[in-house]
């Protein structure tokens, strides 16, 4: 199994509105994403987006990867913790993309299913 690569350190970021994302957490992501096939990265805001068959179902974001809800899957990442993406920290506005657990990051099995249910998300909009 790969290691996650670390999350970047806000201590280094000149803007703590940036949204970029290593070279080394996107390689990780997409590697991880691979059983899916199709998924191809675009730059967005300094983060990217990813997309699979051109839905837009993915963000990464401050190396940490968030995925597509709406009502059939928010639960699965609620009942793990997680949190919606918020692009800007200091604004209460969030997106319907949620912060992807670390095990189910890790394991590319779960991520697969966790992205295809994002994917499905993704389609019913």
């Amino acid at each position: 199994m790969p290691s996650t690569p670390r999350r970047a350190s806000r201590a280094g970021q000149s803007n703590p509105r940036s949204l970029r994302v290593s070279d080394a957490f996107k390689s990780f992501v997409l590697d991880q994403l691979a059983d899916l096939g199709d998924v191809i990265p675009g730059s967005m805001f300094g983060g990217v987006g990813l997309y699979h068959r051109g839905v837009f179902f993915g963000i990464i974001a401050r190396d940490v990867l968030y995925l597509k809800v709406d009502d059939r899957n928010r639960q699965d990442f609620e009942r793990a913790g997680m949190k919606p993406f918020k692009p800007y920290p200091h604004r209460p506005a969030t997106m319907q993309y949620y912060a992807v657990p670390v095990d189910v990051l890790e394991s590319s099995v779960d991520l697969a299913a966790w992205a295809r249910k994002s994917i499905a998300a993704a389609e019913r909009r």
